[in-house]
């Protein structure tokens, strides 16, 4: 079994920055990718940010220049970095992580979400 814990949300006004933490702890033999998802009310789930295994980003369109993915192996720990926040950022974020096992078996964990608001 994995725990991911997240911290790091808040209220900041629009322009500020905030980052968000998640760490995994547990049964870990391997971590493949690490995203970042976010929830407004009434809309779907969407991906912010990944970082995989090797390093490389990618990011949602609305986010790119403003917001910075990365990962800490040694701690099982993935951040984002947020800056020049929107209104439109406000929503719940969840991490995910992609836990391999061997052989091409991996299993997603989701963390418990934190809240992002933006003041205008």
């Amino acid at each position: 079994q994995v725990q991911l814990v997240e911290s790091g949300g808040g209220l900041v006004q629009a322009g500020g920055s905030l980052r968000l933490n998640c760490a995994a702890s547990g049964s870990i033999f391997s971590i493949n990718a690490m995203t970042w998802y976010r929830q407004a009310p009434g809309k779907q789930r969407e991906l912010v940010a990944t970082i995989r295994s090797g390093g490389s980003t990618d990011y949602s369109d609305s986010v790119k220049g403003r917001f910075t993915i990365s990962r800490d192996n040694a701690k099982n720990t993935v951040y984002l970095q947020m800056n020049s926040l929107k209104p439109e950022d406000t929503a719940v974020y969840y991490c995910n992580v992609a836990v391999g096992y061997g052989k091409g078996y991996e299993l997603d964990y989701w963390g418990q979400g934190t809240q992002v608001t933006v003041s205008s």
